[in-house]
């Protein structure tokens, strides 16, 4: 089957007609598709053998660790880490378990609930840092140098724009 058909299914012709992708995007797409999904899987292999502590986890740790207080509001972490508030739920439950965050009940909204890194979850975090940076340094920075990174920033950027525009026009 033809790159262009690819994602064509039964009953395609009763529905509008679609600008499938072109050869090059087809393969970019799959490319950033599975390179994305190998990095992920090779960071947390590395930070699960050293630290016994997941990417997911370790994602939460530097965002509490980034904020104001090193607390969010449990609806914001979710936001910034691109997760439903259920999916939040469940990846705190252990870092809570291990002492590494906290909840906190909101004072000035009683349905609300803070997440609060933890001493332990600090302590955590800058024992796992060094192997994070070294393994996006290994796994993709060590591919890119001079203008391969730059054309990378940029496209990505670019994304980013689309994605905000994308995301406005959803809300009106």
């Amino acid at each position: 089957m033809p790159a262009q058909n690819a994602c064509r299914t039964e009953g395609a012709e009763d529905r509008p007609a679609v600008e499938w992708l072109s050869p090059a995007e087809h393969e970019a797409w799959h490319l950033m598709t599975s390179v994305y999904g190998r990095v992920i899987k090779r960071l947390d292999d590395d930070l699960q053998e050293a630290h016994r502590i997941s990417l997911r986890e370790y994602q939460v740790l530097v965002q509490l660790s980034e904020a104001d207080g090193a607390a969010l509001r449990m609806a914001d972490l979710a936001d910034r880490l691109s997760v439903s508030p259920s999916g939040l739920t469940r990846r705190l439950d252990g870092l809570v378990r291990e002492g590494l965050v906290r909840r906190q009940a909101c004072q000035s909204d009683r349905r609300g609930t803070w997440a609060v890194l933890s001493p332990a979850g600090r302590a955590a975090l800058k024992d796992a840092a060094p192997t994070h940076v070294a393994g996006v340094r290994r796994y993709v920075f060590s591919a890119l140098r001079g203008k391969r990174l730059q054309d990378l920033a940029t496209g990505l950027r670019a994304i980013e724009t689309a994605l905000d525009r994308a995301e406005i026009e959803d809300r009106r």
